[in-house]
């Protein structure tokens, strides 16, 4: 979901049919959700016995891991340990409901038979040596953190409807999320445009880049009018990021300069010196779902993870992850 989201990975553009949703993997583009009819199990299904194969792409090759084991990897790699314990709940919701919605409809083909890979193109995801090398000292401190906001969500999901949801997640806000049919092509109903206040906070929140003038246009493909001028803003999206700029005559989406200029944000503005043209983001990521610093800001407000989750994705609730999946693992 993730920090963020820019970089095309392994297998990128794979469309998923998920329980409650038609969506992207985290990092890939195109569209995300579109309803549809979940693919519920009546039987409950012990949270311990489910394991998800995991394709290791340094190794590869595929390892089942336990699903709660596996969720402590993601939240480890997709969040910093520092984070607020309520935070980290939150997250790790947002990481069981992905993968339970890939183990209940396994459609796409990947290596080995497994349901996601270890990287941003579904979630990242670090075993313990992994996050040895990284922590060095502080490993037990902090995967004993990790530990333990896993534990005390144990099992749970987030559901619209009575499915699990397209629960996307990014690094910051601009101070808005984003409607996901703004960012994406269609509208999911519990992705919608909050106000998130607690990113500014973030030393994410702010970046700028400069490029050249022939790096401009080549990258969108344009040539500047020699009067000095870039473009206009024709637009905004409810989330105040760009929706529609006119650049020497042609219209890009905001989303589709992010993509082109490799910005961090799609809420910019820019400026010609020049021959140099400097371009001011906000936030960082999609903007659409859980802001990752938004929910670090609520926690230090003392909201409970539940309160950041409902924020968050509109109309959800928390649900037992066992009716929806299959212990299909277990004849792997």
């Amino acid at each position: 979901m993730r920090k963020i989201l820019t970089t095309l990975v392994l297998f990128a553009g794979i469309i998923i049919l998920l329980p409650s949703v038609l969506v992207l993997p985290y990092g890939a583009t195109g569209e995300p959700p579109v309803a549809t009819q979940a693919n519920v199990k009546d039987k409950t299904i012990p949270t311990k016995t489910v394991d998800v194969p995991v394709y290791r792409a340094q190794l590869e090759k595929t390892v089942n891991v336990p699903i709660e084991e596996y969720v402590k990897g993601v939240v480890a790699a997709e969040m910093p340990a520092e984070f607020n314990m309520e935070a980290l709940k939150a997250q790790a919701l947002t990481a069981r409901t992905f993968v339970v919605t890939r183990l209940a409809n396994p459609t796409e083909k990947l290596p080995g038979n497994a349901i996601v890979t270890d990287t941003i193109q579904h979630q990242v995801f670090k075993d313990n040596d992994q996050l040895k090398e990284a922590w060095g000292a502080e490993f037990e401190t902090k995967y004993a953190k990790i530990e333990k906001a896993v534990e005390e969500t144990t099992g749970q999901i987030l559901t619209y409807e009575g499915n699990p949801i397209y629960a996307s997640f990014f690094s910051t806000s601009n101070g808005y999320t984003e409607n996901s049919e703004d960012y994406w092509e269609n509208a999911a109903p519990y992705l919608r445009s909050v106000e998130s206040p607690w990113d500014k906070q973030s030393p994410k929140y702010s970046d700028q880049v400069s490029f050249s003038t022939s790096e401009f246009e080549q990258k969108l493909g344009i040539t500047l009018p020699a009067d000095g001028s870039i473009g206009s803003i024709k637009n905004l999206t409810t989330g105040k990021r760009v929706g529609v700029v006119e650049v020497a005559g042609k219209s890009f989406s905001g989303r589709e300069i992010r993509d082109l200029l490799g910005l961090r944000s799609s809420d910019f503005t820019w400026e010609r010196n020049g021959d140099r043209i400097s371009v001011t983001t906000k936030g960082y990521g999609h903007g659409v779902g859980m802001s990752q610093y938004g929910a670090n800001g609520m926690a230090e407000e003392g909201k409970a993870y539940d309160e950041i989750v409902k924020h968050y994705y509109k109309g959800v609730a928390i649900s037992e992850m066992g009716r929806y999946v299959e212990n299909l693992t277990a004849q792997r």
